[in-house]
């Protein structure tokens, strides 16, 4: 109850903050009504049931190039590297903070232009994307067990009536350079076509003074997208393919703690993905609309570093070694959808829906300390029928009721003689009470259950009795409020939240001293007794006056396990949840100074947080500031912007135990350091 106190005062302080706006007069611009596609139907934002954050890539004044560098804005989302970039994601504290060994079970979801990408986020580039969609908590019934915590939805632009284009060039600090186009418009009068292509590199933050070089931790991406589609009365569809190219260095780590590296065998955090996708909506059936959707990925994946962080003869107790990891995966979804034709809010509406997901994963793992190169082979099936039900109680209320039936089969092998082919029937569901209101408001209460499979640990020289862990339930109730207000220049989105955890699965390391004093790092997966995350997230956005736009956030989160006592016989009953910030806020700022030029300003902010479960280190709050200066004219525009302008030093991921031979391998805590003051110049021409 205390806790739930202080989230409401603080939340009561938010709206405060909120209310001077409500009574501006000014003739302001309304804010635009954007569609989430990731539902099973698709629904403006403030009509959706449930806790969404929509983020538009081209609302930011910088150089947007990838998902980390949007996810600031999404309140109760944070991010883990240990890479070039942040690939693994969590919502309201629950998620992947890296991988080494198979399998994956991702508790949050992504998909890209329909694909799943789940586990593979570094391909989540960012140029010509129009939103970002992500939606907070299990979606059990919609997307299954890669879903326990929520989904990040990224969906590109489709081909627009006219022919037009448009270049983007740009320019900064730390050798940053970009370049991309799009082009678009209609091949003839019913099929569109859009097309664009970029590509970012940079020096990267690194400094590393053995081989005297800025160029160890450098990004080198580029991306290539494709989009057919048309549209008709009795079907709309559209066909998309694109491909990733990712050679990025990975040079992170410092004995010192500081962006100045030692070592000799730098690592690479590179990906080669390419994808395919096709959604088809029928709509000429007698009785149903039919959507008929397909993705296909095909990932290469190369991942290493220098364990040791220094060169040979950096000290007398010092050792050497690299890890190697060398992925290829193959993944297929194919998801059929029939829906009822008239969904109006007074009338019953169904649908039902089966899903299909194939996924291959071969691993090579090149590491020192092997006798011999680790190889292994996953695959992984995955067959669900779901279904939601939608009964309309009045012209206000409206019960809804959903639920979703999954088998997942696995198998696994290796050449160290492990083998498991274990296989797991799972269940979500979804209940939702909404009552919407005449003056554009809603008012819901939901109850949702998600799941993530069982799987098995099979990394190092773990114990036999520790192999396999057990599928994680959980348990989602939320209450929310939207609202549009002041004549559609403004939109309030408040969501409370308590999430039970069942035989929580919690990622570890388990630490063993070789003969030579080095460690052996195994990672470990196994069930907790229960968790608890609850919270509050509020979100605004404001068009005060013709001039200003305003976007604002708040998420509070809470978040303890219970019962839980860890491999090493730690009793962490009561501790808060790794990657579990209590606090993550935004502030956004546009002004359009003239009919020319524009101004802008960023906040974003994020409490302390533990690093893991398997020790106590700890992340520091911290803020970053963004601003930009731009001008336009006609097809012309161009803009100075900077990034984390008081050069804040902050971590995107955290480790602890012993790594330095000059202070005897004492166990120390190790921070990746997110990207530090950036300066730049974009410039656009579109015709």
């Amino acid at each position: 109850m205390r806790v739930l106190t202080l989230l409401l005062q603080k939340l009561t302080l938010l709206i405060g903050i909120g209310l001077p706006f409500c009574i501006v007069n000014a003739d302001t611009e309304t804010i635009e009504e954007v569609v989430v596609t990731a539902e099973l139907r698709a629904v403006a934002v403030n009509d959706l049931a449930g806790s969404v954050s929509l983020l538009v890539p081209g609302d930011r004044t910088d150089a947007v190039n990838h998902l980390e560098e949007m996810l600031g804005r999404a309140v109760n989302v944070n991010i883990a590297s240990g890479a070039s970039r942040a690939r693994f994601v969590q919502i309201r504290g629950i998620g992947e903070r890296g991988q080494f060994a198979e399998p994956l079970n991702a508790s949050v979801g992504l998909q890209i232009d329909g694909v799943d990408f789940s586990g593979v986020g570094t391909a989540a580039t960012l140029f010509d994307v129009s939103q970002i969609e992500i939606l907070r908590g299990p979606q059990g019934t919609l997307y299954g067990a890669n879903a326990l915590a929520g989904l990040i939805n990224v969906v590109t632009p489709s081909s627009t009536a006219n022919w037009q284009g448009k270049a983007q060039f740009d320019v900064g600090n730390y050798g940053g350079q970009g370049a991309g186009a799009v082009f678009s418009g209609p091949l003839n009068d019913s099929v569109g076509l859009r097309l664009s292509a970029r590509n970012y590199r940079d020096d990267g933050f690194i400094d590393n003074t053995f081989l005297q070089s800025r160029r160890t931790d450098n990004h080198d991406e580029s991306t290539l997208r494709i989009k057919l589609d048309g549209a008709s009365a009795a079907l709309n569809w559209q066909l998309a393919a694109g491909m990733i190219e990712v050679a990025n260095g990975y040079d992170a780590f410092s004995l010192d703690n500081n962006r100045q590296t030692r070592s000799d065998q730098p690592g690479m955090d590179e990906q080669s993905s390419g994808y395919l996708s096709a959604r088809f909506e029928i709509n000429d059936l007698d009785w149903a609309q039919l959507v008929a959707a397909a993705g296909y990925a095909s990932s290469d994946v190369r991942y290493g570093y220098d364990e040791d962080w220094t060169y040979a003869g950096f000290h007398p107790y010092g050792y050497s070694s690299t890890d190697q990891y060398n992925r290829g995966i193959n993944t297929a979804t194919v998801d059929l959808r029939w829906l009822s034709k008239d969904s109006a809010e007074d009338t019953l509406n169904w649908l039902v829906g089966l899903y299909f997901l194939d996924r291959d994963v071969d691993l090579e793992r090149d590491y020192t300390w092997l006798e011999e190169r680790f190889s292994s082979q996953f695959a992984l099936q995955r067959r669900a029928i779901y279904g939601e039900l939608g009964l309309p109680i009045n012209g206000l209320w409206t019960l809804s009721i959903g639920a979703r039936a999954e088998i997942h089969e696995a198998d696994y092998e290796d050449n160290a003689g492990v083998r498991f082919s274990p296989e797991d029937d799972l269940f979500g569901s979804r209940l939702k009470l909404e009552r919407r209101f005449a003056d554009q408001q809603l008012a819901y209460l939901s109850f949702s259950q998600g799941y993530k499979s069982g799987g098995f640990n099979t990394s190092g020289t773990l114990d036999a009795d520790l192999r396999l862990f057990d599928p994680e339930t959980l348990w989602n109730v939320e209450v929310g409020y939207k609202s549009n207000f002041l004549a559609d220049r403004g939109q309030m989105r408040i969501a409370l939240f308590h999430m039970a955890r069942a035989d929580v699965q919690i990622a570890t390391s388990i630490v063993r001293v070789r003969d030579d004093g080095s460690s052996e790092f195994i990672e470990f997966t196994g069930n907790a007794a229960s968790g608890v995350n609850q919270g509050i997230e509020a979100e605004m956005d404001l068009a005060l006056s013709e001039r200003l736009l305003i976007s604002a956030g708040l998420g509070l989160l809470k978040t303890e396990y219970q019962d839980y006592v860890d491999a090493a016989g730690n009793d962490l009953d009561g501790r808060e949840q790794a990657h579990a910030p209590g606090y993550q806020g935004h502030l956004s700022l546009r002004y359009e100074l003239s009919e020319r030029w524009f101004a802008s300003l960023d906040v974003e902010a994020k409490d302390g947080y533990y690093f893991s479960d398997s020790h106590s280190a700890q992340a520091d709050s911290y803020a970053l500031f963004n601003a930009a200066v731009g001008y336009a004219f006609g097809r012309y525009s161009a803009r100075i912007w900077g990034r984390n302008l008081t050069d804040a030093d902050y971590p995107v991921r955290g480790f602890y135990f012993g790594n330095d031979p000059r202070n005897g391998y004492a166990d120390t805590t190790w921070t990746q350091l997110g990207a530090p003051r950036q300066i730049g110049l974009s410039a656009t021409v579109s015709w």
